[in-house]
């Protein structure tokens, strides 16, 4: 680290800041003061990755190994051609004048360099670099503006954005403070502890001790620090930890919620407990931020446990506070699930039509519909009861309009499940209404085989299609229907579910549905169905493979996305092969030299017009795996087809360093070249491997 560098810090005080874009805006921060100081000069090799630390009301970056002033430089700005500037007389024109006022010097200060356009008016000098207190407040200043706010605020006089107002900065650079003010307030070396426990001043002594320093004021600053002890904590409040329903969202919004985290348990009344477990939890969380606690089996107990911003002297009475506040909510659970029993889902469905799910595409009675048919036509494809399908898409939506789900729309598809089981429906049908939802993010397990997964086809077809047939893409960022996480799901179900389907008669029967409402849609068919083609782009992405594999598959365009999947899976593994990089290579020569010759037809091979031992030797090595390839293949066992393919290589390497491919004589010319197409063609079964790369 050079002797003019030192750790900086920075922090903006505020109030209470939104717990569920904390950790965002954070690492926003920390990486914005980074880059513009980097931008600036004032960072080097030696410099630190910037450290980040949030609380509910403080945002603040450490990064040590940050210059003290910018290094010198050098700077050569060109002005105009000497003939352009002076006149014949030597006077200087308007242009040589405007160069020096432009570069802030005297006109004698130029000189004049010869460049490969000419002589012409030149700037040459020494600049010192500034020093980091000079630009600190401008790099802040740039930095804000990056944050990710949807909603800026601006209070009192200042004309500054902020997501909350801010009442104190700290800026230091070692144990020396920086000048400079944004937001009305002057920077400073002292932060705020504790709101209760210590919310006087709180003087930093120096970056290297501001975790430790607002520790001793009630702020573990340190937010992994911080969730580490929430969980602690939190599991201490019962026998085993894994009684306690640790959701890694809940989890981070408490964690951003407080600054010196208590936890406490409490119980409720077990009468509760006859209302549907996710009712129950769903209203914990979103409503309490409280963390259920389930019994060795994973049921629900009348149990939970709080996590307070402070250390009462009186954690019994926090406790019973805790009590107070769950009944009433609860209790709103309870009064939804028997208010809802009294009205049969059927009924709901007449609501439906009255409801719009898109202007184009009619109400969600006009969806549900659509849904239901290709329910029974891809239960059909997929020996499921036709009748069970249709019966649960007729059933899906109905639980929309529940006051459950009104208050939890997270419950949508579990509470139609509880309300059909509870009014007699087939339990197939009960569970393909939640399953129809399934994946509902990322990673989220999938339908199994049944009903719920013909539905939640047939949903996703008609959502892709539909909104794609009323011109409502996405474009950009914009996704408002989600259709990308809903395209992924298609596929997931497909490839992951093993499920054998041509992908285009199934958009196409879906847009065949739309024809009564948007004459054209079938016009959309090849736009959805390379949309959802394209999301295998970042399925494969997410699983660490190639983009190169996944292009020498497109290239071949499958028309399954589970063929398309195996042979991605076949492909990756044949790339570990040490023939593959030289196969690789060897095809992409192949169809350049193909493509050269422009054949308008690839004729047979005629092994009579061989000069070359390393011709016969190719051609013999071909006869003996070309066709058992080329089964294997067609079998879809692919890595057993690029096993045998990769066996030619020894004789493909000598065929090129024996054999002149481009003869003068055009017989001998095109039976090379059908040799050749061979290799290439076998491949071509496959995948396009002259796109892969061979590793650096």
């Amino acid at each position: 680290m050079s002797a003019a560098a030192d750790t900086l810090l920075v922090e903006f005080g505020c109030e209470e800041l939104p717990p569920k874009s904390l950790d965002r805006l954070a690492d926003a921060f920390a990486a914005g003061v980074a880059e513009e100081l980097a931008a600036v000069g004032l960072t080097d090799q030696q410099t630190g990755e910037p450290e980040v630390f949030c609380s509910p009301r403080r945002l603040a970056v450490r990064l040590a190994g940050v210059l003290a002033r910018q290094p010198d430089r050098d700077e050569e700005r060109l002005g105009p051609a000497v003939a352009a500037a002076f006149d014949e007389n030597g006077e200087p024109k308007p242009a040589a004048l405007g160069f020096a006022r432009s570069c802030g010097v005297e006109l004698a200060e130029l000189e004049r360099l010869e460049t490969d356009k000419g002589v012409r008016l030149a700037l040459r000098r020494s600049v010192p670099g500034q020093p980091l207190q000079a630009l600190i407040a401008e790099i802040l200043e740039r930095a804000l503006s990056k944050l990710p706010i949807p909603k800026p605020m601006r209070w009192g006089a200042s004309p500054e954005l902020f997501v909350r107002p801010v009442h104190w900065i700290v800026a230091m650079f070692g144990a020396e403070g920086l000048a400079g003010e944004m937001f009305d307030q002057p920077f400073g070396t002292a932060s705020r502890g504790h709101r209760f426990l210590s919310p006087g001043p709180v003087p930093i002594s120096h970056p290297d001790t501001y975790p430790e320093t607002l520790k001793a004021a009630g702020v573990l600053v340190d937010r992994d620090e911080r969730r580490e002890e929430i969980r602690r904590q939190v599991t201490a409040q019962v026998e085993s930890p894994d009684q306690v329903q640790l959701d890694p969202e809940l989890l981070d919004e408490v964690n951003n919620l407080v600054e010196w985290p208590s936890a406490l348990g409490g119980a409720f009344d077990p009468a509760f407990l006859a209302v549907p477990a996710e009712a129950l939890v769903s209203s914990m969380q979103s409503h309490l931020r409280f963390f259920p606690v389930r019994d060795g089996d994973g049921e629900l107990t009348p149990r939970f446990v709080g996590v307070a911003n402070i250390e009462s002297q009186d954690p019994t009475q926090v406790s019973r506070g805790y009590e107070r506040v769950i009944t009433p909510r609860l209790a709103d659970a309870r009064f939804f699930w028997e208010t809802d029993l009294k009205t049969p889902l059927t009924e709901h469905q007449q609501t439906l039509a009255g409801m719009v799910y898109q202007k184009s595409l009619g109400s969600q009675w006009d969806k549900v519909q659509r849904v239901s048919r290709l329910a029974a036509s891809l239960s059909e494809t997929l020996g499921v009861n036709p009748a069970a399908a249709v019966a649960a898409a007729e059933l899906a939506k109905t639980d929309l309009l529940t006051q459950m789900v009104g208050e939890f729309p997270d419950l949508q598809g579990i509470m139609g499940r509880y309300y059909a089981s509870a009014q007699g429906h087939p339990q197939d049908v009960c569970d393909a209404i939640e399953q129809h939802y399934l994946p509902r993010f990322a990673g989220d397990h999938l339908p199994p085989a049944g009903p719920g997964q013909v539905l939640a086809l047939a949903e996703r077809i008609d959502t892709l299609c539909g909104i794609f047939a009323a011109g409502l893409k996405p474009s950009g960022n914009r996704d408002p229907f989600a259709l990308r996480r809903t395209a992924l799901g298609l596929i997931r179900i497909m490839i992951e579910g093993e499920l054998d389907l041509e992908l285009r008669p199934l958009i196409d029967l879906g847009l065949a549905g739309l024809t009564d409402r948007i004459s054209d849609a079938a016009e959309s068919a090849d736009e959805v169905e390379r949309f959802i083609m394209e999301r295998l782009r970042a399925y494969y992405a997410d699983q660490g493979i190639s983009t190169d594999v996944f292009e020498a598959v497109w290239a071949r365009k499958p028309s399954r996305p589970l063929d398309f999947h195996q042979r991605v899976t076949a492909l990756n593994a044949f790339m570990e092969d040490e023939a593959a990089a030289a196969l690789a290579a060897a095809n992409k020569r192949i169809g350049n030299l193909l493509r050269k010759a422009e054949l308008e037809a690839v004729p047979a091979v005629d092994p009579a017009r061989f000069e070359e031992q390393a011709e016969t030797a190719l051609f013999e090595a071909l006869e003996g795996v070309s066709v058992s390839a080329r089964h294997a293949a067609e079998e879809r066992q692919y890595d057993r087809a690029l096993a045998q393919l990769a066996t030619l290589r020894p004789a493909v390497d000598a065929y090129f360093d024996a054999v002149m491919v481009m003869a003068e004589d055009p017989a001998l010319r095109e039976n090379r070249l059908a040799t050749l197409a061979r290799i290439k063609a076998g491949f071509d079964d496959i995948a396009d491997i002259s796109l892969l790369r061979p590793a650096p």
